[in-house]
């Protein structure tokens, strides 16, 4: 009976912060459209737009913190495949029904304790330990922190107070969801070593016989290794690192992670989001893939080749790699099936293609990258618009070569292409105004993304998407908005204590044994990177490692923007690579095939792009030569 109450409390918890999340991007998405409007139609801005997003990001980061302690998402486990968990699925909801029947293993049970649960263990306690630091250190921010915001008038307290309740909120969560789980000696037992811990390391002297950043590397690897959400390691190992004589006490951490996510910047991201989730909430993303499947459906290979368009196309539209992988997955993957293509090959068609997302505008990982490194967004965008051609001209040569598909479809008329051209109009429309507006210098990147967001809203409407759909869509883009800035957000202090103990300075004066000559220096980074991409998510990833390395590629004479778009080539490609391969991971989790043989099945994709960033770099080099 308790386990009933908890599991249906739980899912009660989860359905109520989701809703709260949609509220908050309605009035975020409600708010930067105002201050658009009345920019263009009345020659002035909303008074506080730009803090009152600030805010609101924030309150959703908030919000998410729950969601993200319990939810599967943002860990890596890099002990476990699909293959030998046992787990049974079935297409589109693999990842769901998986996570049930591993959570009905109880840890301590009466069976042998194994090495998973001890990982289990390892990951729950610093997760716990993360929520505890956060809770903690917002809440000593909150009470230091006096003034108000300049054009709110709201007490600068009040940020830090919401990322504490919001800390607060996801003990709780992890409490109820144990319940749930009837693991309440193992919920006991992590608490407490997480609570030891945090008081030990607030207590201890420092030691500064080691390194804090070599020290905060190591102890987030392991956090990682152990599967504990990215977030979660970060903050952890850059809290644990105070006893190893880092300068960041936990109030000035949370101070950090606050401005890392809260930039106005930032708000483009849940925008796009949402813009990416009603396009395929009200079919016009299915209108592509008709429009896509009429141009080059007919030929060799062709309904892979229809794959590789409709991701060009609709890269155009979301911004996101891991949304267009499961957008493909479930768009295209019985297509392929049916049609004779082993799954495998089938999931490291869409996983590879969705490597464009991120590439071709309008980007996520250029909008992040423009506010780590203070680089154009528009040149960023524009070079991501090449370098995505450049791959996607190699994906559909290795298409071709590997005969990946069968001919899908006969060839189509020329009335027929005409009537899925018009049909796709809608999301042509949508690409002008991301992109066009963007580079033209019309709208800024958080503009164009409001705009897009209600472009596809009102699309929706007007394509008679049911209300339920629609509000499906606000609550998944503010939890996967919530997952990304919060990963933002507990990298910034990561970062910082990195910069502060010279890592900058080291990997400078290492690459400086490589001389000036651009051609070593960028096959030196794109080594770099790469082994980067193994491992870290892209956003992590990019906030952590383009301040150290942009400055070396520019003292080579390499232009920042060619670098920029090189770097996020690079760390895209690890989208596809053990041991995390985060794309390959997503359509693994959506189909059900094992992720062993997605990734052998990827190796001609990857050799593909691999070529496209080895011309991409070439060409870089070549230009800082002259």
């Amino acid at each position: 009976m308790l386990t009933s109450a908890a599991q249906a409390l739980s899912s009660r918890l989860e359905r109520m912060l989701e809703a709260a999340g949609a509220m908050v991007l309605a009035v975020l998405l409600a708010t930067v459209t105002a201050s658009v409007g009345l920019r263009y139609l009345a020659a002035s801005g909303l008074t506080g737009a730009d803090e009152a997003a600030s805010w609101l990001l924030v309150a959703l980061v908030s919000i998410g913190v729950p969601l993200a302690s319990t939810a599967k998402g943002l860990r890596i486990d890099l002990f476990e495949t699909r293959s030998s968990s046992g787990c049974s699925t079935d297409h589109g909801r693999g990842a769901a029904r998986c996570d049930e029947e591993k959570e009905g293993q109880a840890l301590f049970s009466a069976r042998r304790l194994t090495a998973r649960d001890v990982r289990e263990l390892v990951s729950g306690t610093i997760t716990l330990f993360a929520c505890i630091v956060l809770l903690s250190g917002s809440g000593r921010a909150a009470l230091d922190l006096g003034g108000v915001s300049p054009s709110l008038g709201l007490s600068e307290g009040l940020r830090p107070a919401m990322l504490s309740a919001g800390a607060g909120a996801a003990i709780v969560a992890i409490l109820i969801r144990r319940m749930a789980e009837r693991r309440m000696v193992a919920f006991g037992l992590m608490l407490a070593i997480a609570l030891g811990l945090h008081w030990a390391v607030g207590a201890a002297p420092p030691l500064a016989s080691l390194s804090p950043s070599l020290t905060l590397c190591c102890l987030a690897l392991a956090a990682i290794l152990a599967g504990t959400p990215l977030p979660h390691a970060f903050v952890a190992a850059a809290y644990v690192a105070l006893a190893f004589g880092a300068p960041m006490p936990e109030q000035a951490m949370a101070a950090a992670t606050l401005s890392g996510l809260s930039r106005y910047l930032l708000s483009a991201i849940p925008l796009f989001l949402l813009a990416g989730a009603l396009l395929t909430a009200s079919g016009i993303a299915g209108d592509l893939v008709c429009f896509a499947a009429a141009l080059v459906g007919h030929r060799r290979a062709g309904l892979g080749q229809t794959v590789l368009l409709t991701g060009v196309l609709f890269s155009g539209a979301s911004g996101s790699s891991i949304a267009n992988a499961a957008f493909g997955t479930a768009a295209f993957m019985p297509q392929l099936m049916a049609r004779g293509t082993p799954p495998e090959r089938a999931g490291a068609l869409i996983a590879a293609v969705s490597v464009l997302d991120n590439i071709i505008p309008p980007s996520i990982a250029f909008l992040i990258l423009a506010a780590a490194a203070d680089l154009s967004t528009g040149k960023l965008l524009a070079g991501g618009f090449v370098a995505g051609l450049v791959m996607a001209a190699t994906l559909a040569l290795a298409i071709h070569l590997n005969r990946a598909t069968a001919a899908g479809a006969d060839r189509a008329s020329g009335a027929e292409r005409r009537r899925f051209a018009v049909r796709a109009l809608p999301a042509f429309g949508l690409g002008i105004i991301v992109v066009a507006g963007i580079r033209a210098g019309v709208v800024a990147p958080t503009e164009a993304a409001a705009l897009a967001a209600v472009y596809t809203l009102l699309a929706a409407i007007l394509k008679r998407t049911g209300f339920g759909d629609i509000g499906a869509a606000f609550r998944q883009s503010a939890r996967e908005t919530a997952a990304i800035l919060l990963l933002i957000g507990s990298a910034a202090p990561f970062a910082f204590l990195i910069a502060v103990d010279g890592l900058a300075a080291q990997i400078s004066s290492a690459a400086s044994l490589l001389g000036h000559n651009p051609f070593l220096v960028i096959a030196a980074l794109n080594l770099l990177l790469l082994g980067v991409g193994l491992f870290l998510d892209i956003g992590a990833a990019i906030l952590l490692f383009a301040p150290l390395t942009l400055p070396v590629a520019v003292s080579a004479g390499i232009d920042p923007i060619h670098f920029g778009v090189i770097l996020v080539v690079n760390l895209m490609i690890g989208g596809l690579t053990p041991p995390v391969g985060i794309l390959v991971q997503t359509v693994g989790n959506a189909s059900g095939v094992p992720v062993i043989a997605l990734f052998s099945a990827s190796r001609p994709y990857l050799v593909a792009l691999l070529s496209a960033l080895a011309l991409l770099s070439f060409s870089a080099a070549l230009a800082a030569c002259f």
